[in-house]
């Protein structure tokens, strides 16, 4: 079994928001598998079923983003599996709109929650699909902009970001990781050794 957790906030005025994006993926995969998130449990909701071949765990934090370890870290131990059978999806404002990237370990980025899930995990040896959505015009903007909702001249886009990550989530499950960087990692981009699991 896989570990599939989306990164968000709960609560209805967070939920198009730029750092839900972890949620809305984890949903529509939901939604495409037939699979019922409603479950609670270890701080979370949760959804048990299969994609394609794979049975799989969908996980939504409840413990508001920057908390997000705490509860992960319950179901990991719970299942008796390791940081290697989690999948992580998160925003990241390091990549562009509309970029979908896949990585095995490295650092938080600067990420608060994906830090969180590496402290109470011990390490980031888990994989993570990260979902860009662009910086604010000025830093100090930032806490603003990742819980702004996003602008209906982005809802294409970001339709196209959660299909995109859909079929990145499902080739990892089907064929591993390092197959789905070398396809995902080198869209839009030159060939180079960096294409296929860029550093933080």
């Amino acid at each position: 079994m896989k570990i599939i957790a989306g990164l968000g906030n709960p609560g209805d005025q967070y939920r198009m928001t730029r750092h839900n994006m972890g949620f809305l993926v984890v949903d529509a995969l939901a939604d495409d598998a037939g699979i019922a998130i409603h479950k609670r449990k270890f701080e979370a909701l949760l959804g048990d079923g299969r994609i394609g071949t794979e049975r799989v765990l969908l996980v939504k934090p409840q413990t508001f983003m920057n908390l997000s370890g705490s509860c992960i870290r319950q179901v990991i131990d719970f299942y008796q599996k390791t940081a290697e059978d989690l999948i992580v999806v998160h925003d990241d404002l390091d990549l562009p709109l509309g970029t979908v990237r896949i990585k095995v370990g490295g650092g938080d980025g600067g990420h608060k929650g994906v830090r969180s899930v590496m402290d109470h995990l011990g390490g980031g040896a888990f994989t993570r699909v990260r979902l860009g959505i662009g910086k604010p015009p000025f830093k100090e903007d930032t806490e603003h902009y990742v819980l702004q909702t996003f602008p209906k001249a982005d809802l294409e886009t970001l339709a196209g970001i959660i299909r995109t990550a859909g079929e990145a989530v499902r080739i990892i499950l089907e064929e591993g990781a390092r197959p789905a960087m070398n396809r995902f990692n080198r869209r839009d981009r030159t060939s180079s050794p960096e294409a296929e699991n860029p550093p933080e």
